[in-house]
């Protein structure tokens, strides 16, 4: 299944502008993970957000995509200052999914890059991403409201909303979102707490909106991309390998969403499946956690890279 017409990259760069953890004394570098070396006192600072800066290219042809946009403009513009991130260049930004850690950064950096670039900046996300939403978390004894998307902030800042359901090819072919992923994991059942309001009644979230990005590097497989994976890492990867019309998996990096007590009875089936599907690289992020981070860490060592804000991930394909 390659109807998209999906062309290989033969070089993609991942900077991570933002995550949930920072480690300034974690600067080791090798081939794959660049670590930022910054003097005292410029700090990269860490949100319980998600933003990533990519580069891909093919031959001498270069595009630069965003996935998500943080939390705090000023986290996210402190770090992109300080990594020296050409956010003027960005030609695209894609939005995983309609949760504020992952868009309220992003009025302020669209109005950043339309006023750079004198002109509309496409963003790609999925019609569900405007829904209302709430989390209803037993413990607490009435639901708690989200933060909503406002399609008018978007249009007024200087955003080109394309929405669709459906997978699209972004940066000229080299990057294709996955679109509404196919839910085939039977662990993979959603998250009961949250909450989205559907034809005037508020249901517990289908999460349609969530969606990953995937490139398919040259002699070496996809780069599978997920923001919260609300649809399950394993059904993204799934999914982005039937899309992609391959088996090979280079890397998977991104939220897992495999944090808190409601998830923990999912962590050993998830790296289960994730060592059967065989990554060269897997890169947990965001919203994994830190009980599942470590116990990939455990179970995947060859595998395994420790993510900290700042990280540039270079993979290269084959000549």
């Amino acid at each position: 299944m390659n109807e998209l017409n999906i062309r290989e990259a033969d070089r993609l760069e991942v900077t991570i502008l933002m995550d949930n953890y920072t480690d300034m004394l974690v600067t080791e570098n090798t081939c794959i993970c660049k670590r930022p070396q910054l003097p005292l006192p410029q700090i990269l600072l860490a949100e319980h957000g998600l933003a990533c800066l990519i580069k891909v290219c093919a031959e001498n042809e270069e595009h630069i995509v965003l996935m998500d946009a943080a939390v705090t403009p000023t986290c996210f513009f402190n770090n992109a200052k300080l990594l020296k991130a050409d956010l003027g260049r960005i030609e695209a930004v894609v939005l995983s999914h309609g949760h504020p850690d992952h868009f309220l950064g992003l009025v302020e950096l669209l109005k950043f890059v339309s006023k750079e670039q004198n002109k509309k900046v496409p963003l790609f996300l999925h019609p569900d991403s405007f829904l209302e939403r709430r989390m209803n978390i037993p413990a607490i004894e009435h639901p708690v409201t989200m933060p909503a998307l406002n399609e008018d902030d978007l249009k007024e800042a200087g955003a080109d909303l394309v929405k669709s359901e459906k997978a699209l090819l972004v940066a000229g072919g080299l990057i294709y979102t996955t679109g509404e992923v196919e839910r085939t994991t039977a662990f993979e059942k959603g998250f009961p707490w949250a909450e989205a309001k559907l034809d005037g009644n508020w249901v517990t979230d289908p999460f349609r909106d969530d969606q990953g990005l995937v490139v398919k590097l040259k002699g070496k497989g996809i780069v599978v991309i997920s923001g919260c994976a609300h649809a399950g890492i394993i059904n993204t990867v799934e999914y982005a390998k039937k899309i992609a019309g391959t088996n090979k998996v280079h890397a998977v990096l991104g939220g897992f969403h495999l944090t808190g007590r409601i998830f923990d009875p999912i962590i050993q089936p998830t790296i289960h499946e994730m060592r059967r599907i065989k990554p060269d690289y897997v890169i947990p992020m965001h919203c994994t956690g830190w009980k599942a981070i470590n116990r990939f860490a455990e179970e995947m060592p060859e595998q395994f890279l420790l993510n900290t804000v700042g990280t540039t991930y270079v993979f290269n394909g084959n000549p």
